[in-house]
């Protein structure tokens, strides 16, 4: 049974009139005939009963129309999806995502990917730093990640979306480092005092940024206290423990004890960007990356 032929049966039993039928179907009557001839020997039972005047029904003919029309839009939904999914306008994307890009990127990338693609289901791993991303992209367990750049090997392919300056984040009582908290931004330099609270994880973008800006000031940071996660950064912080310098995207997270400073000297920033594998071939992340756009980077 071929579904071409459900449908020219469909079209008969709809018109009742094999001249109409092959009208609607623009073939000619005679291959139209065969068709349904060789629908009814694989089934075993005429379809229709024929006379001069008209075009009948049998009760098999009866029986199978509605389970044809089921097949037939069933078979219509399937191509319609299968071409979908080539077009990328329909499919599954995995998406990892350093800590603070949750708070401050996915939400502006989510809505985007929903109000362009909506027909895409995405699928979130959040709290991962660069180099964990970065293993999670070559594991193909994500396909696209909002990191911070820059990334080691040329399989990956990265786009920035943002540059952001490092700001301060203080216990809610931190007077300064002279005693007295001046208004205003806070000079780099002042900081050489203070106690750090720093990322633990080995290659941390964030943490090298920090200790670049802090050098370039004139001192090397007492990493006091380390975390693996941002949340847990900000705890010590608010526990007294020292301070952390933060990309601006912390600035979209509230924690009880924290208050953030601006930076008065400090040029020092920490790119956000997409990253995905260069030979990954989905439709989807193509037209996820065309919505939401950013700059290319050179390898």
């Amino acid at each position: 049974m071929e579904v071409r032929q459900l449908r020219y049966f469909v079209t008969v039993a709809r018109t009742r009139h094999f001249g109409r039928a092959a009208e609607q179907l623009h073939i000619a009557q005679s291959p139209l005939s065969q068709a349904i001839r060789q629908l009814e020997s694989h089934l075993g039972t005429p379809l229709f009963e024929r006379t001069t005047r008209r075009v009948d029904l049998t009760a098999a003919g009866e029986a199978l129309l509605p389970e044809a029309v089921r097949i037939l839009e069933s078979v219509g939904a399937a191509r319609e999806q299968v071409s979908r999914v080539a077009a990328g306008d329909l499919g599954r994307l995995r998406i990892g995502a350093t800590a603070l890009a949750t708070y401050r990127h996915v939400p502006e990338l989510v809505r985007r990917l929903g109000d362009e693609l909506p027909g895409l289901a995405l699928r979130f791993h959040t709290e991962m730093l660069t180099p964990a991303l970065e293993t999670a992209l070559a594991d193909h367990r994500i396909d696209l990640a909002i990191l911070r750049p820059p990334v080691s090997g040329e399989s990956l392919a990265t786009r920035v979306l943002a540059r952001e300056r490092l700001v301060l984040a203080v216990p809610l009582a931190w007077t300064g480092p002279e005693g007295r908290d001046q208004p205003g931004p806070v000079p780099l330099g002042d900081l050489a005092e203070e106690e750090f609270v720093v990322y633990s994880a080995p290659g941390s973008v964030v943490g090298a940024a920090a200790d670049r800006a802090c050098r370039t000031a004139g001192f090397v940071p007492r990493r006091t206290h380390e975390a693996e996660q941002t949340s847990i950064v900000l705890a010590l912080v608010a526990a007294g423990l020292g301070v952390a310098l933060l990309p601006a995207s912390v600035l979209a997270v509230t924690v009880e004890g924290v208050r953030y400073r601006e930076l008065a000297d400090c040029d020092v920033t920490a790119d956000v960007a997409l990253a995905w594998r260069r030979d990954d071939p989905s439709p989807a992340l193509e037209k996820a990356l065309a919505v939401l756009g950013g700059h290319e980077r050179t390898p």
